[in-house]
């Protein structure tokens, strides 16, 4: 398994995880015919601000399978007079193949998104989990911070802002 940083020739692979992702939420078969079309635009529109990062099962040989994603927004905090301008990052649309789910391809995932934050330095890293996934995180350094699950992992060497 591999993960890696998804460019533009993996937007096939994407719009099937998040075909997939649909399905497996509400139990049906998705019938819309527009979706990668939209995906596409919306994967053009959030690139600039949004890293993707894509899990991959297989060989050269017998080829590779896209089994997880993942990406992280870039935000950029509001100046403010004697601070010095920050980021953040909020991690989104984490997904993985079911029978893929206890392969450590999720680990795999976040360790790259935690990675990229750290080298970008980022103030923290936020998500908001669903209560199922909650756990994972927790077990990966993240912590609650308020209602709803809101999770952060802080980033080391830079203050807030």
């Amino acid at each position: 398994m591999t993960v890696r940083v998804a460019d533009d020739r993996d937007l096939p692979a994407l719009a099937r995880l998040r075909r997939e992702w649909t399905a497996e939420r509400t139990g049906e078969a998705d019938q819309d015919a527009g979706f990668e079309r939209a995906f596409e635009a919306w994967w053009r529109a959030e690139l600039p601000r949004r890293t993707f990062w894509l899990a991959e099962a297989g060989t050269e040989r017998s080829g590779y399978t896209a089994v997880g994603s993942l990406n992280v927004v870039e935000i950029g905090n509001m100046p403010r007079p004697g601070g010095r301008p920050g980021r953040w990052g909020y991690v989104g649309n984490a997904f993985v193949v079911a029978s893929y789910a206890d392969r450590g391809v999720a680990a795999a995932l976040l360790t790259a998104a935690v990675d990229h934050a750290r080298a970008r330095r980022y103030q923290r890293l936020v998500l908001r989990p669903t209560p199922s996934s909650a756990p994972f995180y927790l077990r990966h350094g993240f912590t609650p911070a308020g209602e709803g699950m809101l999770m952060l992992l802080p980033s080391a060497g830079q203050e807030d802002s």
